[in-house]
């Protein structure tokens, strides 16, 4: 399986060692973000994903190696800078109290904002194009505590597109939402890459993942098992590798690209219906 050219990804990894302190995620990591796709980055739980993301985004710095960006050390720019070419929506994002969210998202435009430089036309556009963007205009005057999950979650990403970046980084953006919520909201991200953005997403489900994503990161031990497009690299071998998963690997009867289809555990068969003892009589 060929792995993208560093050459033509903005954003890429080489030969990095991530972790926190002392403890070590992953060691010699190389891997590229095409450009203008959107990835999408499995595996299970504890094995580097997040990591990795927050080595993308500068908050994790390698202890070797490097992370790229435009054909530089991203720890070579100023925040600012950094701010104004990728874009960032954590796990979990906590707004101030009492802010509404026309307020919220017109936060996207700091990186923007210098020492003496007021608030622009440039800045107006960009914050009600994010909010039409993400359907949250007629939400503009409410608080974020009174909105849903949903609601709340298509906020922070309005306030991420409001950064005005090519480059956007989503860290589990579905977590705790209902089937409805997350639907629309990956229905949404692939708007966004339609249009031209690079989005990277970690992601725990692994249907959503297949179904969405244009490029697919396994991760497994801090490592990168597989990647590349779902329908080539989504497969039931796979899936019992990185997660220890009997599944059967099927067509996504609406969109074609690969369904997951847990078998379970093996169970011994029954000779019939449970038998039930029957009360005694009174």
């Amino acid at each position: 399986m060929s792995t993208p050219s560093p050459s033509g990804s903005r954003l890429h990894v080489e030969s990095a060692t991530i972790g926190y302190d002392k403890r070590v995620i992953s060691r010699e990591l190389s891997v590229a973000i095409p450009d203008e796709s959107f990835t999408v980055i499995v595996g299970p739980n504890a094995c580097g994903k997040s990591t990795l993301l927050r080595g993308l985004s500068r908050l994790l710095k390698p202890s070797a190696g490097q992370v790229v960006l435009d054909g530089a050390d991203i720890n070579s720019f100023k925040t600012k800078e950094v701010a104004r070419r990728v874009g960032l929506l954590p796990q979990s994002s906590i707004a101030p109290d009492g802010i509404t969210v026309a307020d919220l998202v017109a936060r996207g435009r700091y990186p923007h904002q210098g020492f003496v430089r007021q608030w622009t036309e440039a800045d107006e556009q960009a914050v009600l194009r994010a909010m039409d963007q993400t359907a949250v205009t007629d939400l503009s005057g409410r608080l974020v505590d009174e909105l849903s999950g949903g609601q709340r979650q298509r906020v922070w990403v309005a306030m991420a597109l409001a950064q005005h970046t090519g480059i956007m980084l989503l860290d589990e953006p579905t977590t705790f939402l209902d089937i409805t919520h997350q639907i629309e909201l990956m229905e949404l991200f692939t708007d966004l890459h339609y249009v031209g953005h690079t989005l990277v997403a970690v992601l725990h489900d692994l249907n959503h993942a297949a179904r969405y994503a244009t490029h697919l990161i396994a991760m497994q031990d801090g490592q990168v098992v597989a990647e590349g497009p779902p329908a080539e690299i989504v497969t039931a071998d796979l899936v019992h590798e990185v997660f220890g998963l009997r599944c059967l690997v099927v067509p996504d009867p609406v969109a074609g690209t690969p369904s997951v289809v847990p078998l379970g555990r093996e169970r011994p068969l029954t000779a019939g219906p449970p038998h039930f003892r029957t009360p005694p009589a009174r």
